[in-house]
Formats: C-alpha cells, structure tokens, sequence
C-alpha cells in the first residue's frame, strides 16, 4: 500500500473540522477531565492510520523537532500513543503543518520505529537540515531490551532521508554512539545546524561524561555530511555544579542580533524545564542570565524555528495521569507554541503568536456570578481588598476557548492575586502572582504548587495580562515577556474568577473577555 494515501483522510477530516464551529476541536482523546482536546494546541488523532489496531488509538504530542521552509513551519514530533501493546515499539516520528502557528493539519507517520533487534525499537528526538535536494533527518534510536543492550549501547544517533519529506529511508549503515568518556546509556537528542561563523555542520548531542556522570552537551562537526563522517570534538556546555543537571535534553542553538543563545530541558533538578544560556560567541562563554527559565515545568522539550522574520518556540504542556487536576504530571501532551521575544539587554521572553492573539475577535459578557470578602466594581476594573479576608470575584464559565485581558496592580507586598478556577465546582486550580517571593505560581485544588516562574513582582506596578485558554490548556502571558503554562482539567465546564489573599489589595483593570 502506498504509504501516501493512508495520510489523507485524516488530514482532510482536520482541514474541515478547523473550518466549522471553533469550539469543535482536533483529534486526540477525551478521557477523565479532559472534554476535549484543542486545536490551537494540537494532539494527533485518534485511529490515525485506519482499522482498529489499538496502537492507531489516539496519542499525544511529545518533543517537537521544528523545520521551516517555504512559508511553512513542518513540527515534526515523538507520538506517544496511549495504548502501546506489548512487543511494539513506541514514539514514531509524525507530523504537522501550519502556515500561522494557529491553525494545524496532521499529516501522519512520518518516520517509524524499528523492531525489538533494532537501535530504534523506541525513537527519540532529532533535527532536520536540507542539502541540496535532500533532507537529512537525525534522530536518536532507544532500545533497552536486555537482549539488545548486551551487545549495543542503550541510545544512538541515526539518520533518515528524503526527497519529498513524506518518503523516508533509514541509513542503516549510520550510526553515531558515544565516544570514549562519555556515557552509551544516556546519549540523545542530536541537533544539526550549520554554523555561519566557520561553514561547518555542528550535532550537539545530550549526554553525560563517563564515569562521573556530569551532563554536557557533545559537540561534533563535519564539513560534509553527505559523507556521513562527523568528528567529536568535546563539550560545547557542561552543566556546572550549581546546577547539578542530570541530562540536558533536545538542546537547541541560535542567533538573534548580537548573541547566541543555548537552549535545552531538564526534568530532574528543583528547577524543571527549558532552560536558556546566552553568549557573544558560538564558542561560548556561556552565562546564565537571572532568570534562565522561558516557562514552567509543565513546558517541556522546546525547540525553536525562525520565519526568517521572528523566531518561536515548540514545546509541550504536559498531560496529567490520572487526566483531572490532581493527577499527577506525564510525559507528552499538547503542542504549544510560544513568539521568542530579545529584550534591551539581550536576555530573552516569550509571547503568543500574533495569530493566537488574533483568532479571538468576539467581545463577550463579563458575567459576575458572585463576589465575596471586599471587592468593589466600577465597569471592567475590580479592586479586591484582602485585608479582613480573601477577596473573591466569581465569573460565569467562558467556554472552550477565550482569551482574557487586564492589567493587575498589586497594592501592597504582601499576599497574592491572581486568577482561580473551580475545577470540580468547588475545589480550585489558582495561578497566583507573588511579590514575596517574586514569581507568578500555579496550585492544584489540594493546594499542590504544580508550576511557577519566575518574576519580579513589586508594589505599585501595572501588569499586562493575557491569558489565552483553550480546553485544558492555559497560558497566561504577562507583559508580552513572561509565560506560565498550566493544564486545568474540567475548567471550561466551571466558573472562574479573580483571587486576592493574605492581605492584598489589588486592582483588575480594563478586563475584557474574547471569544474566537
């Protein structure tokens, strides 16, 4: 069967379902709290390959590897499907399609996993470059059957070609593992690029010295790679005691004015997610700014592509198992894609796409369901006062999707204000600013912090909320610079509102509801 044709029904369906009612949504599951799943931010769908295999059932979207050509951003990504039968393997290679980083098509399995005997029985991250008339996509194979790893390292870095970017052939006689000092178990993520400085091709790939288990990003460089030869040549970055990294994973390098900047993800640390670095040379040194982290711990794995215009981040807000608000964080989840913005002084933030912002064009009703402790209203601006008790402002349900604006002025340092919403009626999911401890956190309804970031909070200052939400997914951009993803299951189907508490005062201002 011609591999082609199995991809265009379940594209066309995604085609046409994007054009109806914006509160349909595209493929993934529903499950648990989750309602629906959404298409700003996708999840493949379900029996994506036809039939009833229930390995075709519906999936999640797991480290996005981003390649822009021709007016169109290609986010290839690790599939992880929710049920893998025993002797299959797992996190094929698939893709999607956009042209405004808003609206997404699926365009299915692109490069498979291998047998239970093969370096790629699971599929790990990669990048993609063109030479020529050829695309060459390097990705990382995972096996750690205990028949395999007697023989082979546990992780390699492979390649697959192609002409058309739909017809994929792996290079079996490529293969890249560890050299010596550096560990076989751990060694992954490879991402190619060329560097403009010297003409060179460069592969930084995730790995940990051996036998001391430091995290470094490996550098090797060809001249060629059509040739397959490519030279290690040390670490480009090492994690520093300070920061006692386990791994530095899907690591990332670009240019944007005078500076390089260094990005890659950690999952282990007090400080999990995407990191940054920057420096005034490829070569390094690296710094660490003061705020190193570009989002949460419920963002993972981003990678970045440019237009030629701006450049943005693709990454994955995390799903929860079990799938309702206390469940706890899971590999995989929904593609989300963030605008890399470069401050003055070179330090870096992130903002929705101008297309995200511009979907939502509706003016909707503020709808106050209920206020308690002291809060006062004067058209679209809330002043809640938390002195006596906490200040609650109550809204109805906006939907499945709405972006919410205003600004926030804290009038005193002390408590926090923010937003809630009721995920079961009455318990409560908050993300809340706090000037005490300088970063804007997020707590599940048994008042788990389950994600933070970040920010200087200071009495007296006016803070520009938007806060685009989209099924269970939330992202609350403050300032155009800072972002905190959130997974809120059951939200759409509950009121929401505004939080003061611990004696705060703190105005709403010019809040105003939009609907796509």
């Amino acid at each position: 069967m011609n591999i082609k044709h199995i991809y265009l029904l379940p594209a066309m369906a995604m085609v046409l379902m994007s054009c109806n009612n914006d509160d349909k949504y595209i493929g993934g599951s529903i499950m648990g709290g989750e309602s629906a799943i959404s298409s700003i931010y996708p999840t493949p769908p379900s029996q994506w390959m036809g039939g009833t295999d229930p390995y075709f059932s519906a999936g999640y979207t797991g480290d996005p590897m981003p390649f822009y050509e021709d007016g169109t951003f290609h986010v290839y990504f690790l599939h992880d499907a929710i049920n893998k039968p025993a002797g299959k393997g797992f996190h094929d290679i698939h893709e999607y399609t956009t042209t405004d980083l808003a609206h997404f098509d699926y365009k299915g399995q692109m490069i498979p996993y291998g047998e239970q005997n093969e370096p790629d029985f699971g599929v790990g991250t990669g990048s993609m470059i063109k030479i020529g008339n050829t695309y060459y996509f390097y990705y990382t194979g995972h096996n750690e059957i205990a028949s395999f790893i007697a023989n082979n390292p546990r992780e390699s870095v492979l390649l697959a070609t192609s002409t058309d970017r739909v017809h994929w052939t792996k290079q079996s006689s490529f293969k890249i593992t560890a050299p010596s000092g550096y560990y076989n178990y751990d060694f992954r993520d490879p991402h190619v690029f060329k560097n403009p400085d010297d003409g060179k091709y460069w592969m930084l790939v995730s790995t940990q010295t051996d036998p001391s288990r430091k995290a470094v990003l490996l550098k090797f460089t060809s001249a060629d790679p059509t040739t397959g030869n490519w030279t290690p040549e040390g670490p480009l970055y090492t994690a520093t005691a300070e920061d006692n990294y386990l791994m530095m994973e899907c690591a990332d390098v670009f240019k944007m004015g005078s500076y390089w900047y260094l990005t890659f993800s950690e999952n282990w640390s007090n400080s999990k997610g995407t990191h940054y670095r920057m420096a005034t040379s490829i070569n390094g040194p690296w710094t660490k700014p003061a705020n190193d982290m570009l989002d949460g711990e419920y963002y993972y794995a981003a990678k970045t592509a440019s237009d030629g215009n701006k450049r943005y981040a693709f990454g994955w807000t995390a799903r929860k198992a079990p799938e309702n608000d206390t469940g706890g964080k899971e590999w995989a989840g929904n593609l989300v894609v963030h605008e890399i913005i470069q401050n003055a002084d070179g330090t870096l933030g992130l903002k929705a796409p101008d297309a995200v912002n511009q979907l939502f064009t509706q003016s909707a009703a503020i709808t106050v369901q209920n206020t308690s402790g002291n809060v006062s209203q004067n058209n679209t601006t809330f002043t809640l006062n938390a002195v006596s008790s906490h200040a609650i402002a109550t809204f109805a349900s906006a939907g499945k999707k709405m972006k919410a604006t205003a600004q926030l002025t804290l009038n005193s340092t002390s408590g926090s204000a923010g937003f809630f919403f009721n995920v079961n009626n009455s318990a409560q999911y908050k993300i809340m600013f706090e000037p005490q401890q300088n970063r804007i956190a997020a707590y599940n309804s048994n008042g788990d912090m389950v994600t933070r970031v970040p920010l200087t909070v200071t009495q007296g200052n006016a803070y520009n909320i938007n806060m685009v939400v989209d099924g269970s997914i939330c992202e609350l951009y403050v300032d155009g610079k800072t972002v905190l993803s959130n997974r809120i299951y059951g939200r759409d189907q509950q009121s929401w509102g505004l939080l003061v508490t611990g004696g705060a005062e703190a105005t709403f201002s010019a809040l105003e509801i939009k609907k796509p």
